[in-house]
């Protein structure tokens, strides 16, 4: 143990110093091997550095200060991966700080280690465990005299952010950007986010060439990944990255807008894990955000599956032909979802006009005499139906008195379509429009390129879920398998998504019947067959993580696959539990929940290349389960025969393995059941 800690405190003073020459602009002679692994303890400064490691000791961010500037490193398992990085904050005309002659005044360290009971999640408590430091620094007015810097380190991820004190000297200004940079360590492998797009990625950092969005995934060995995104964006812009070709760095190039005593900026959060699934299973994000209001009650927050009217125009079904805008329709809905034990019908645009008209009135335009009628009946059968708005409903018209009519009507919740405006505007509006839901008990969800999660389900868990990636059939077009496996270890670390998953129609090319008043709106309702199994879009509905799993079929198409609807209909919230059991990012995934009512699902979902794969049963506890694993069946083939599938029984224990044939672009389900002693 003495050699180990003589090890330890050798390679914390050699970064140390490596940092200190970076920030006086020199290059240490030498660079010294690090040891294999890191050791526990508590924080301590060596030559000026400030030290932070997690509980277990595996991470440590160490920031050093010198003339003026202040840099930060990361390492994992005492394996360098971020290497001296900027910190700061750029105030363009009025100065960067901290800059020349700034100094620190005081490190304040604490330790946390309590419970988050989340409303909803991915389940049901949460440790928050974590180290601090707040390296408290002062120097000339440029902008303020004061900056105060906080760094924490949790067991899965490390995170700081910048903080102007209420006492700090100076001038209200506005910052262009920050000073902060992630300078990785090697040319590591990386995904980004991509809008409504395919991610982008895989690449080398060194091939990254102009402006990125998070989340970035980042594959640096096969024992480490990590993942940089923001948590708490109280003000100001998302976070958007900058790198050059060539370079192995990346700068935040978004704007934190005003700055005036108690500013607080979003945390810069690296999450790290040696698998991709522990990167989907980390709770930092969210942990960095704060509780909920005093006194705010939230028990009204119930997480589920909901029925999508949006794309079931022209279907026609058992002598029964599905209309958007139909009264018969959404009756139809409402009764399966009931007979079914589906809590939520969520309506699409066009039920109070054209949703891009300014005259268009989210409460008295449209069918919205027919909607309330809806809700009311949907009230006698136990469903509850969620409202579409778009963007220009919401400003031309009142907004406050739109939501207190919902809630009167006795709407479950929103989905606010096309923001428009500068991101940071859009960021604030965001905000605005989830505490006033909050006020109304009103779920929302966001679509059509919102802002990023960042965690704000912990602070406001009416915040339910965002289209923050590709969904399926939301804007007509479909993604491809690969596409699936990578999104869950790219955007959804970010937060809940709503990926509209669930089609059991593949076959989607062929012509329907739009009625001639809906011509405008649903005239190319599908743009071809979904490429996908049957058994693999059951499974995606319960890997997505989401407290609103959209699924957009009728229920007729439903009802020819009755295992494999029993199992999104098994999908009951909030969660207990959830885990990443296996996967490769852009490969496959295996994940298991266990639902409200303790049985347990797991879904596999699988890339374009079939593949076996055992599933282990470890997370279950003591005694026999009946297990019913449907999977692909023989011949499965998302282009090629995508309805094959098979379904089988057995009595298993924890200690079982459950082999598993994924087709391509292929799934598997097994529910899960505590088998009863007769």
């Amino acid at each position: 143990m003495p050699n180990k800690k003589r090890n330890v405190r050798t390679y914390v003073i050699t970064l140390a110093a490596a940092l200190l020459c970076a920030a006086a602009g020199k290059s240490p002679a030498r660079a010294m091997a690090p040891p294999q692994a890191a050791s526990t303890g508590t924080p301590q400064d060596v030559l000026g550095a400030y030290q932070v490691k997690s509980p277990d000791g595996r991470l440590v961010i160490t920031a050093a200060v010198a003339n003026g500037a202040i840099r930060y490193a990361v390492s994992a398992n005492g394996v360098r991966l971020i290497t001296s990085s900027y910190m700061g904050l750029d105030c363009g005309p009025s100065g960067m700080f901290p800059s020349s002659g700034w100094k620190v005044s005081n490190v304040v360290r604490r330790r946390t280690d309590d419970v988050w009971k989340p409303v909803w999640g991915k389940r049901a408590t949460v440790r928050n465990r974590y180290n601090e430091t707040t390296v408290q620094l002062q120097g000339p007015a440029v902008p303020f005299n004061k900056l105060h810097i906080v760094i924490r380190a949790y067991n899965d991820g490390v995170a700081f952010r910048y903080e102007v004190p209420e006492d700090a000297g100076g001038r209200e200004g506005v910052c262009e950007k920050e000073l902060t940079t992630f300078d990785f360590a090697g040319d590591y492998t990386a995904w980004f986010y991509n809008g409504e797009h395919a991610n982008l990625g895989p690449g080398k950092l060194t091939d990254v060439q102009g402006n990125r969005r998070p989340v970035m995934t980042v594959k640096a060995a096969d024992n480490a990944y990590m993942a940089i995104l923001e948590a708490d964006l109280r003000s100001g812009s998302p976070l958007a990255l900058h790198s050059e070709k060539g370079e192995r760095s990346f700068s935040v190039t978004s704007a934190p807008g005003v700055i005036k005593p108690g500013y607080v900026s979003a945390w810069r959060v690296v999450l790290y894990g040696e698998t991709p699934g522990a990167l989907v299973d980390a709770h930092v994000t969210e942990l960095l955000n704060p509780a909920p209001p005093a006194g705010a009650d939230f028990s009204w927050v119930k997480p589920g599956v909901a029925l999508w009217n949006r794309r079931v125009e022209g279907v026609k079904a058992d002598g029964f032909t599905y209309y958007v805008q139909a009264y018969d329709t959404w009756v139809r809905l409402v009764d399966f979802a009931a007979k079914s034990g589906i809590p939520y019908l969520q309506m699409d645009s066009g039920w109070y006009g054209d949703q891009f008209s300014r005259n268009s009135d989210p409460v008295n335009g449209g069918r919205a005499a027919e909607i309330r009628e809806l809700i009311a009946y949907a009230r006698t059968k136990g469903v509850k139906v969620l409202l579409y708005m778009n963007d220009l409903g919401s400003k031309d018209f009142p907004l406050e008195e739109t939501f207190r009519q919902y809630r009167q009507w006795g709407v479950a919740g929103i989905k606010y379509g096309f923001m428009r405006g500068p991101m940071a505007e859009r960021n604030t509006r965001t905000r605005m429009i989830t505490e006033l839901c909050a006020k109304y008990q009103l779920l929302c969800n966001f679509h059509d390129g919102p802002v990023a999660p960042y965690g704000q389900m912990r602070t406001w868990p009416n915040a339910i879920t965002r289209e923050y990636n590709q969904a399926q059939l939301d804007a007509l077009t479909y993604f491809q398998p690969s596409t699936f496996v990578t999104t869950v270890f790219v955007n959804m670390l970010a937060g809940p998504l709503d990926m509209t998953n669930g089609v059991f129609d593949l076959m989607r090319s062929r012509p329907v019947n739009i009625r001639k008043e809906d011509q405008n709106m649903y005239n190319h309702v599908y743009k071809g067959d979904v490429p996908s199994t049957v058994t693999a879009e059951a499974a995606r509905t319960l890997i997505t993580f989401s407290g609103l799993t959209t699924i957009p079929d009728v229920p007729e198409n439903y009802e020819k696959f009755p295992e494999l609807f029993a199992f999104v209909a098994a999908e009951k919230m909030p969660w207990k539990d959830s885990r990443t059991l296996l996967g490769e990012i852009g490969g496959y995934i295996v994940m298991a929940r266990q639902a409200a009512d303790g049985a347990w699902l797991v879904g596999a979902a699988n890339n374009e290349t079939a593949r076996d794969i055992s599933i282990p049963l470890h997370f279950l506890g003591k005694g026999k389960y009946e297990v019913t694993i449907m999977q692909d069946g023989d011949g499965a083939h998302y282009k090629t025969n995508r309805t094959a599938a098979k379904t089988d029984r057995k009595i298993l224990r924890s200690s079982d393995h459950v082999p598993v044939r994924l087709a391509a672009g292929g799934g598997a389900c097994l529910l899960i059941k505590k088998k009863q002693a007769r």
